[in-house]
């Protein structure tokens, strides 16, 4: 509770106990029955509890903007408080009342807020205080803004990772839960990459900056989420335009309520009853106030993406999280989306030597190439490549490597590679990228690698179709059979092998034109190739944890673990707040229109007026902090 919310709670005490003690001891107290001096002591809770709502209006009026929440409460007040002294009844209790209950709805909606902030608040846990850097043997701390690319910083433990880069030394368990909303640790040693925001939890780590502040991870992730409530849904802009034409109707229908059926009256030989006309229009503006509308549908809002921020799932603004309740059709990216983008030896085949033999020839034979595939190799190998043991290395393009092993020449590429040389190599029928061996010109057999399904896809498009997605389709520049065979593994409906970037945009185009008129589509992609299609489709969604700063800044929606069960859950997130909007929409809408009614027919007086419009704006707002509770989804 901050201190606007403490000072607010204290006046509602001091006033609700004023008004129980004037309400309690009327009879008692003699002086209470002179009018000049009654009307002073009852203005003295008046004031404590509305002299923000009063000064509010004021400045309402003198800026010319008056219809708000303010200048209904400010008008419906002072006119009871007018009508007590026009009729002499000296009953002011009920602008107190109107006023103290006004109140406690506000202070509950601020406290909602409150709240919704200090969810989105956690998040912003991350932002690191200062990098550490060694200077004359000791440590000194600065701000991470002052850290330039490539400078050596120092994490301790406990600390957390200021600037993106790579551990030149040291290893340690990071703690990734700010970043991902997951609380499993990941070990971290050297020559690995690091992201800031995370905490290093054992050892010390020395770390070479790969960015500057301002373009690491940690700063891209705060901007994302301070700059999300600016995108405003179509639901925030209805209620927004519906507050512009309603607030002044009720005003001019007050107006109308007050002098219309005494005007009438006395056209029709009666005599006008002005006090009873006059208490239904103040009583008709204070069950008007649109206080659930206005409040409940932005924080609804807020809250689903305070939830969502707190489970790793980034939403840039609350019309993504609009559109994403209409997903329809999800299109993946292949490789680093579906799959670990991580290439390994998934079989060896026809080997004319021992595999371990075989693998040691392909990893010296490689050992020169940057390629995935030679990493992959001596990724199985093992053991650290002694270079001395490889000359002539050959490198031919598309093809493959000759290179002189241990005094033998070992070839290691494609089937070209193999016709070139005059071996013939023996075909393979699994799926993913083959290198056939040879040794001395003879076929030594040949190596499979494929890159490796995501642990949780295949439960991932099994949960968006359970969540109410009509298709799942996957583009990829992979070849056929590759891309056919994760498909077939994973349950993706359709799938378009051996595309370019431009292709798959043209393949988005095709898939939005084909669409639904309702339904939107998700692209799900990494890559800096992705970027494009991320921009194209109805909503873009990247993996931001290795995805690349392309990728993460044309989506609408980062998804901080790289999971893709994380889809599906975002989407049910989407579809959680959307239901609270409606709900609060109807419901608000429902009983302020009934309540309106009433009070016009004379069967509803002011404190049932404002009980009404305090308790429908404490419901709606207590059903919108609902879209904040989003784990077990």
């Amino acid at each position: 509770m901050n201190k606007k919310q403490k000072k607010t709670l204290i006046r509602i005490i001091i006033s609700a106990l004023l008004l129980i003690l004037l309400t309690v001891f009327n009879k008692y107290l003699p002086f209470l029955q002179i009018g000049a001096v009654r009307f002073i002591v009852y203005m003295i809770p008046y004031i404590i509890i509305g002299y923000d709502i009063l000064i509010k209006a004021f400045k309402g009026i003198k800026n010319k903007q008056v219809f708000d929440e303010a200048f209904l409460m400010a008008v419906a007040t002072i006119g009871a408080v007018v009508l007590a002294l026009y009729s002499g009844s000296g009953d002011y209790l009920e602008a107190i009342a109107v006023m103290l209950f006004y109140q406690v709805g506000e202070w509950f909606q601020s406290y909602a807020v409150g709240k919704s902030r200090r969810n989105i608040s956690e998040l912003m846990d991350i932002r690191p205080d200062y990098a550490n850097i060694e200077e004359d043997g000791a440590l000194k701390r600065v701000d991470p803004d002052e850290v330039e690319t490539g400078s050596i910083i120092i994490v301790q433990p406990g600390e957390k990772v200021p600037i993106d880069g790579i551990i030149i030394e040291g290893k340690s368990t990071l703690n990734t839960a700010a970043l991902t909303g997951e609380s499993l640790p990941r070990d971290v040693k050297e020559g690995e990459e690091i992201i800031s925001g995370c905490i290093n939890e054992t050892g010390l780590l020395k770390i070479k900056t790969t960015k500057e502040f301002e373009e690491s991870t940690v700063s891209k992730i705060l901007d994302l989420v301070e700059n999300a409530s600016s995108r405003k849904s179509k639901s925030e802009d209805f209620i927004t335009k519906f507050a512009r034409i309603y607030t002044p109707a009720v005003v001019y229908a007050a107006v109308a309520l007050a002098f219309l059926p005494p005007i009438i009256s006395l056209l029709i030989g009666n005599a006008p009853n002005w006090n009873i006309w006059v208490y239904r229009a103040l009583t008709f503006l204070v069950a008007s106030c649109p206080c659930a509308l206005v409040v409940s549908i932005p924080l609804s809002f807020f809250a689903g993406i305070g939830g969502a921020s707190n489970s790793g799932i980034l939403v840039k603004g609350s019309n993504y999280l609009e559109l994403l309740s209409k997903t329809k059709i999800v299109v993946f990216d292949k490789t680093g989306t579906l799959t670990q983008g991580v290439f390994e030896v998934s079989g060896i085949h026809h080997s004319e030597i021992s595999e371990e033999k075989l693998i040691e020839y392909a990893a010296l034979a490689e050992s020169a190439s940057s390629h995935p595939i030679s990493k992959s190799l001596q990724k199985a190998y093992g053991k650290p490549v002694d270079r001395t043991r490889v000359s002539d290395i050959k490198e031919i393009g598309g093809e493959g490597v000759i290179a002189a092993v241990d005094g033998k020449q070992i070839a290691a590429g494609n089937d070209k590679l193999m016709n070139s040389l005059g071996v013939s190599c023996i075909d393979c029928r699994s799926v993913g990228t083959v290198i056939h061996m040879a040794i001395d010109g003879k076929y030594a057999g040949h190596i499979v690698i494929s890159d490796i399904e995501k642990p949780t896809s295949k439960a991932a498009v099994k949960k968006l179709k359970a969540s109410g997605v009509k298709e799942t389709v996957m583009l990829t520049g992979d070849s056929k059979a590759v891309a056919d065979k994760v498909a077939a593994s994973l349950g993706i409906d359709r799938v378009y092998s051996e595309l370019l970037p431009g292709d798959k945009v043209a393949k988005i185009e095709e898939i939005l034109k084909n669409k639904g008129k309702n339904d939107a589509v998700a692209f799900v992609g990494d890559g800096i190739n992705d970027a494009p299609v991320l921009r194209r489709a109805d909503i873009g969604i990247a993996m931001g944890a290795m995805g690349s700063d392309a990728a993460i800044e044309a989506a609408d929606i980062v998804l901080m673990d790289d999971d893709p069960m994380q889809i599906a859950k975002a989407i049910r997130i989407s579809r959680k707040s959307l239901r609270i909007v409606y709900q609060n929409i109807v419901f608000s809408i429902a009983i302020k229109l009934l309540c309106l009614l009433l009070v016009a027919l004379g069967l509803a007086n002011m404190w049932l007026a404002v009980f009404a419009d305090v308790g429908v704006m404490i419901l709606a707002v207590f059903n919108a902090i609902r879209a904040l509770f989003v784990k077990n989804l």
